[in-house]
């Protein structure tokens, strides 16, 4: 049985997860991430080289910048684009979304039929190597694909370079950034600070899930959440005394955060 690893990239939460939800009932569907925006979306493509993207191109908020306009900027960085997986609600948009070659083209709600048709015709397009039926100049499913994102993945390594002073920090140990007018804190499970001469919105535009925003001046790694308190609108760090304030602005990404820990080995009681 093939497998084939996805992202989902929609501005709405709630959307993100009935989708994922369908999707966890596949055993050929593996998910690596999800993204609310444009360019959000593009870093965790660019990072892990899905086989398959499913994508919003008529968000609800404008500011997230979805649309097939993101289809255009794969190529860009890309010789082999992973197969795009239209999910809308506006039937209107398909024949913009062929021209642009989209995989396939599913209506809001995601459906498990529908995406049992997609994955159908995923093997029939590629289909299972046979030993018997084998051609000469059978194309391998690996070139066909875009890199599949792998388990054994090193961690990021983020370098902090000052005056000639190189910095190496394992992104896995990193709690949150917070903004400091034009530099940025960044804050370690060990309970170190190193300062560094970008802005949050820097960090913010060049890292991936398991980062996230959730203020002004916060991005929080969401591994080291023990806590969040929708009353106080508070986030707590795990083994630290830490609490991060979240805001109105950034709600959604922390209900991202929430449906992500529901989806996981999770139990709740």
């Amino acid at each position: 049985m093939k497998k084939y690893s996805y992202i989902i990239i929609d501005d709405d939460v709630e959307s993100i997860l009935k989708t994922r939800t369908i999707a966890e009932g596949f055993s050929e569907l593996t998910f690596v991430g999800s993204a609310a925006n444009y360019q959000s979306g593009l870093n965790l493509v660019l990072e892990h080289r899905p086989h398959l993207i499913l994508l919003e191109i008529d968000p609800k908020d404008r500011s997230s910048n979805l649309s097939l306009a993101f289809v255009n900027e794969l190529h860009r960085f890309l010789s082999l684009i992973p197969k795009i997986i239209i999910t809308t609600t506006k039937k209107e948009l398909a024949f913009e979304a062929i021209q642009h070659g989209v995989f396939d083209y599913i209506l809001k709600p995601v459906l498990r039929i529908d995406l049992m048709k997609t994955i159908l015709k995923l093997e029939k397009a590629f289909p299972a190597d046979d030993s018997d039926t084998v051609e000469e100049d059978s194309t391998p499913l690996s070139e066909l694909f875009a890199e599949p994102a792998k388990s054994t993945e090193q961690p990021l390594v983020l370098c902090v370079k000052s005056y000639g002073d190189y910095r190496y920090i394992n992104s896995n140990d990193i709690s949150y950034f917070q903004a400091d007018n034009n530099s940025t804190d960044i804050y370690l499970n060990s309970g170190e600070m190193i300062t560094a001469f970008k802005t949050l919105k820097h960090f913010e535009g060049v890292l991936s899930h398991p980062f996230i925003r959730i203020h002004n001046s916060y991005i929080i790694n969401q591994n080291y959440i023990a806590r969040i308190h929708s009353g106080n609108s508070t986030c707590y760090i795990r083994n630290s005394s830490k609490k991060i304030p979240f805001s109105k602005t950034y709600k959604s990404n922390v209900d991202l955060i929430i449906a992500d820990f529901a989806i996981g080995n999770y139990l709740e009681v």
